[in-house]
């Protein structure tokens, strides 16, 4: 808990002086913007988190940060909220700078971490007062928990919540300030498919007010529903930027076709299924092979001409659209799950 306060709460002294943030909104066309970022942390040899990192997020968008596991994704959220210095780079926040305004950033900003450890023995109504005393304004504590749909356990204490309550009160703490900037990591793991959903509202009730949001997801559906915009992160770079639509229209093929074959696979095999009509690309999946397609009526029929020429039986095969996931695994070659 101690590190999420020292990040995201502003000093209550002097906040009467700051500036009204709605009149900032009027002006604002970016929310974020990151310029040659770079986070090199001292070893033998150092290790480079971020490589030169550039990212703009507009204001009243929700934006989505994907990447594997070492791609760099944690770091730079962690010195967009204030949590790290970068080596290197320029960073704006709603049009400020970390070691300039920090006390005006951090009345703005709400952030909810992958895992946040809240004190056990205060309720879900204390907690959430608690951290509403931080900001100069916001909504009250009963709003915030009404957001997450926590008005039922208000009373009880925070160690008696669930794995998922504990998470969606992570989300009040970080909505009751009412921020124009709102970080969210994994900000549904652990959560049931209802309240999961919940959440996807309370998400896009912030934008449709004009807020903005960056997130962090495992979930490739939660990306393309929520999502103005996506990065894909990897190496400490951005590799793609896009709307999810976007992204997925440069993969070439609006469905996917899955299938598996018994027995061994002739060798040059994978570029006569590149040569098929209608294929836009191939990889190999685990015991199979995945075709981009535009046009599965026309590809299907002539996939099955091929194997039956070359004497390989269909052990299973499957259609359906195109996915972030499939564009994530085209630009980094491993699902985002697996990390």
């Amino acid at each position: 808990m101690s590190r999420w306060l020292s990040a995201a709460l502003p000093p209550v002294a002097g906040t009467e002086s700051l500036p009204n943030p709605r009149l900032y909104n009027v002006c604002m066309s970016s929310a974020i913007h990151c310029r040659n970022l770079v986070k090199t942390y001292p070893g033998t040899p150092p290790v480079e988190a971020i490589r030169g990192l550039d990212l703009e997020v507009e204001s009243g968008a929700c934006f989505g940060l994907l990447g594997p596991n070492g791609a760099g994704k944690t770091t730079t959220l962690e010195i967009l909220e204030g949590l790290l210095d970068p080596t290197a780079g320029e960073v704006e926040i709603l049009g400020m700078r970390w070691g300039r305004q920090d006390a005006a950033i951090r009345a703005r900003i709400g952030i909810s971490l992958q895992e946040t450890r809240l004190a056990d023995k205060l309720t879900v109504r204390e907690t959430v007062t608690l951290f509403r005393s931080f900001y100069p304004r916001g909504l009250t504590p009963d709003e915030a928990i009404d957001r997450v749909s926590l008005g039922e356990k208000s009373q009880f204490y925070v160690e008696k919540l669930s794995g998922g309550q504990k998470q969606r009160l992570a989300v009040a703490t970080a909505l009751v300030g009412d921020p124009d900037l709102l970080f969210l990591d994994e900000p549904t793991t652990g959560l049931d498919p209802q309240a999961r959903r919940q959440l996807w509202d309370v998400i896009r009730g912030l934008r449709d007010r004009g807020r903005t949001v960056v997130l962090t997801t495992h979930y490739m559906d939660e990306a393309e529903r929520l999502c103005d915009r996506v990065a894909v992160v990897d190496l400490g770079k951005v590799i793609a930027i896009g709307t999810p639509r976007e992204l997925i229209a440069r993969l070439g093929g609006e469905h996917i076709v899955e299938f598996t074959v018994a027995g061994d696979l002739p060798e040059g095999i994978r570029a006569a299924f590149a040569r098929l009509p209608s294929v836009e690309s191939v990889r190999a999946e685990v015991g199979g092979f995945a075709l981009a397609v535009s046009e599965p009526h026309i590809a299907i029929p002539a996939l099955l001409d091929l194997l039956r020429q070359a004497a390989l039986p269909l052990a299973g095969l499957t259609t359906r659209t195109t996915t972030l996931e499939d564009v994530f695994v085209s630009l980094t070659g491993r699902h985002l799950k697996e990390d």
